[in-house]
């Protein structure tokens, strides 16, 4: 196939099915060669990402199964060998491969607890480490981590869950930074999309709105040499496209004796004031916050 991604490779981690299998399957038609990453299942005889490969082919595309784990440290080094070895050249990766949680923090164990952070947060990161060195040294490349609104605000009944997706956005952010310097982009995606994960909480009007195809287009874009976007938080689902950040006021003083009252009076009247500040990094906020 030929198309605007024609000559790229990307890796997607958990393209089996769902929003991955969508990203696959749309990247495909845009002319890239994809290494579909998915667990293969005990007793399976075709697994899921050998599917979306067969799929692919079959429309006269390029790709590649493999099936390591996210949760192997090892994963990202084969992940990498295979693209290599299949196709020559690795321009990205979308670190797609999560789960999700069901329960509240009180009722699960702390393995119950680390299994998700493992899953979500560590897997990433071993996905991610070995492909992203090697475009740093090429000096070129772009990612997508999956990240959710869970992880900008919140959700009860998603302990683990929201704090995987808030430490992504982090990593987007710091290592987009590192990058950025080098061709390389990172970006947070949090992506509305109706699969095995949702759709039980969806009505079928919603379920009809939310497929998964209608956020590969925002993810091709986000992988394109079109796109200069790094380090930000990209919304996407539903025929919509958003993006998310923070913006704080301006500090209010308060004395180094202050009482209960003084800091209650001063925190009212920090959330009077606007969110106008918005900072680049760790190190712009400190300067800001201890400016005038």
């Amino acid at each position: 196939m030929t198309g605007p991604l024609h000559n790229r490779t990307y890796i997607i981690t958990g393209a089996g099915k769902g929003l991955g299998r969508a990203y696959a399957l749309h990247l495909a038609r845009l002319g890239a060669s994809l290494v579909v990453n998915n667990r293969k299942h005990e007793g399976e005889r075709e697994s899921s990402a050998e599917r979306v490969v067969g799929e692919i082919t079959a429309a006269g595309g390029q790709a590649v199964a493999e099936h390591s784990d996210a949760e192997d440290r090892a994963c990202g080094e084969r992940l990498l060998e295979t693209a290599l070895e299949a196709f020559g050249r690795v321009d990205g990766l979308i670190a797609n491969a999560g789960v999700s949680e069901g329960r509240s923090f009180h009722k699960q164990s702390l393995e119950e607890l680390h299994r998700t952070l493992d899953i979500n947060l560590a897997g990433t990161l071993n996905a991610i480490h070995p492909v992203f060195r090697h475009c740093y040294e090429q000096s070129r490349g772009a990612f997508i981590v999956t990240t959710s609104v869970a992880g900008l605000y919140g959700e009860h009944g998603l302990p683990a869950y929201s704090t995987s997706k808030a430490g992504l956005i982090g990593l987007a952010r710091a290592i987009g930074k590192e990058g950025g310097r080098h061709g390389v982009r990172v970006n947070a995606l949090a992506p509305y999309g109706a699969t095995q994960m949702t759709e039980a909480q969806l009505s079928d009007d919603l379920i009809e709105r939310m497929r998964p195809e209608r956020v590969a287009p925002v993810v091709a874009w986000l992988l394109s040499d079109d796109c200069p976007v790094n380090g930000e938080v990209v919304i996407a689902g539903g025929g919509r496209l958003a993006t998310a950040g923070v913006r704080e006021p301006s500090p209010v003083e308060i004395a180094d004796d202050a009482d209960f009252s003084t800091v209650a009076r001063a925190w009212d009247e920090l959330t009077q004031r606007s969110l106008e500040r918005h900072y680049g990094g760790a190190l712009d906020h400190f300067a800001g916050y201890l400016g005038d």
